[in-house]
């Protein structure tokens, strides 16, 4: 056994691969989430009810902001905080679930850290989202943080508050900015879900403007392994990112000629907060580990059509 981590957000897209790539590694793993109804509670109750057959997970159903930490801390050897309210869109109409669950939630995981007095490392994940409308690209994690979305500015707050506890209570901490992750399990709200749920049954595919945004896409096998891996690097804010930006256009073309069908598009005014371009840096990672993507566009697609096929057969 390798020691006792606490993931929260296990429950989630990438919180469930997590969780389970962990207990595969010799981990005893406690697991926070709140089955938020933001999408498919059943889905994410049935993921956790096949970890939880595994002596060495322990589940604990709760918002984070009212769940009892200080009980737990004390026995945690790191704390991967993946617990977040997800969505750029969906963050302008309904703002308040976005505060609470990413800056609150995190203010009182890192003053329960403080206060149980663990030496745990805190994993945290931020997103691209904090980049909003980048100087460079593809984009070091020096670059200026702008955020042009509610759900991004809500990131970067809650990558300040790590930070201040950082200065003031040495608490060990590396910060992950994962760009555009996609794989089985995906959120059913996510671009490749929708579009891959409608190209199944020949439906057409709604897409935001024209498709020339660009997307960094990081499947989440490799986004797994660097949020290990990071238990193993210097504190430090690191990107994680594919290495194989592709426009939305070319994404949609893959797509179909590996589901062997001619697709609709029906385009849509522009998303307010999306921004015309993201693709990360991650050469500061590279410089610390031996970590790199190691799927491509391609792979991981065929791994998400296969993964939505075999659900779409199950129902």
């Amino acid at each position: 056994m390798n020691g006792h981590v606490l993931v929260t957000g296990a429950a989630g897209f990438i919180g469930s691969h997590l969780c389970e790539q962990l207990l595969d590694d010799g981990w005893l793993v406690t697991g926070i989430d709140s089955f938020a109804p933001t999408y498919e509670t059943g889905q994410r109750r049935a993921l956790v009810d096949r970890l939880q057959s595994q002596r060495s997970f322990r589940f604990i159903e709760g918002e984070l902001v009212r769940v009892n930490l200080d009980a737990l801390l004390p026995d945690i050897d790191a704390v991967f905080h993946l617990a977040a309210r997800p969505g750029v869109r969906s963050s302008w109409e309904d703002f308040q679930p976005v505060l609470d669950s990413n800056v609150m939630a995190t203010k009182k995981l890192l003053y329960a850290m403080v206060r149980s007095n663990v030496e745990a490392r805190l994993v945290f994940a931020s997103s691209s989202s904090v980049y909003g409308a980048a100087e460079h690209f593809p984009t070091p994690e020096t670059d200026l943080l702008r955020p042009i979305s509610p759900y991004g500015v809500t990131k970067a707050s809650a990558e300040q508050l790590v930070t201040a506890y950082v200065m003031q209570y040495g608490i060990d901490t590396v910060v992950l900015r994962y760009f555009t992750v996609y794989g089985p399990r995906q959120r059913p709200d996510m671009a490749f879900s929708r579009w891959i749920s409608a190209a199944l049954i020949g439906r057409s595919l709604n897409i935001f403007g024209d498709g020339s945004a660009v997307r960094d896409f990081t499947y989440v096998g490799d986004v797994v392994s660097a949020t290990i891996g990071a238990l193993e690097i210097p504190a430090d804010t690191y990107n994680i990112a594919g290495g194989s930006p592709a426009s939305v256009k070319e994404a949609i073309a893959l797509l179909a000629e590996m589901i062997g069908i001619d697709v609709q598009i029906r385009h849509l005014p522009n998303a307010k907060g999306d921004p015309g371009r993201t693709g990360g840096d991650v050469s500061r990672l590279a410089a610390v580990s031996q970590w790199s993507p190691e799927t491509d566009l391609r792979e991981g697609l065929r791994q998400q059509i296969e993964w939505s096929r075999q659900r779409s057969s199950d129902r």
